[in-house]
């Protein structure tokens, strides 16, 4: 498989160095990526694989459009136009987009899903993320995986951090953010009934899961269809 990664930054180099010879090319800003865009790639790739930044998201979409190469977006952060873009985009090849590659919280969303029509009536839900202090995005792509995992079967109204004088409401979801030191990443789903707690949490210790996935993802999407795949598609489908 030949792989052209895009992002050649902490975890791009992570990535690279757990693919070994899958990654054909890198390509970013960096000093030591081989390639400063994806128009010098000459060659054939099998799958663009994004650990980047939303800027980059024209120059990947071009290129996948003219090669009909696949796509993995391990990126976060996009605006509602550059959503819509990577939804056209996956209308001519297959993509692969999640906020987060680690197999654990593929699973926690999951269960999200399962087991918030059955609490939601009992509990309050509120959710928590944790990441170190140069991560730029608020709240994370992977709490708002999350929290949009609550609001499929809730349609409650998420409310952001919570400061002043006013009372929880029922019928909202609470989201906090927290960024410190060198966290490499904390989730935690938290319903909260009378008299007990039940929470679901999950804590990266390494980036490396999160190259895992993500090479996982690139394996299963090099010969899928048209469309727009996630992480769910790949271990439960």
């Amino acid at each position: 498989m030949k792989i052209a990664l895009v992002g050649y930054g902490a975890m791009g180099k992570i990535v690279h160095q757990m693919a070994k010879d899958d990654i054909v090319y890198t390509c970013g800003i960096e000093e030591d990526a081989a390639v400063k865009t994806l128009s010098e790639i000459n060659d054939k790739v099998d799958v663009i694989l994004d650990f980047s930044n939303p800027a980059n998201l024209d120059m990947i979409y071009e290129y996948a459009i003219k090669n009909n190469t696949p796509v993995v977006i391990a990126t976060t952060g996009y605006n509602v136009a550059q959503e819509e873009k990577i939804t056209n985009l996956s209308k001519i090849v297959p993509v692969l987009k999640s906020a987060n590659f680690s197999l654990g919280v593929v699973l926690m969303n999951k269960l999200v899903k399962q087991i918030t029509p059955i609490l939601k009536d009992f509990y309050d839900i509120e959710i928590v993320e944790a990441h170190h202090n140069k991560k730029v995005d608020s709240p994370s792509g992977t709490a708002k995986m999350l929290l949009n995992s609550v609001l499929e079967s809730t349609q409650y109204e998420p409310v952001y951090g919570r400061s002043g004088i006013k009372k929880r409401e029922e019928c909202e979801v609470g989201v906090h953010s927290i960024r410190g030191g060198t966290i490499v990443g904390e989730h935690e789903v938290m319903y909260c009934g009378e008299d007990e707690i039940i929470s679901l949490k999950h804590s990266a210790h390494s980036k490396k899961i999160f190259a895992k996935g993500a090479l996982l993802a690139c394996s299963y999407i090099v010969d899928k269809e048209v469309g727009l795949y996630n992480m769910e598609d790949v271990l439960f489908n």
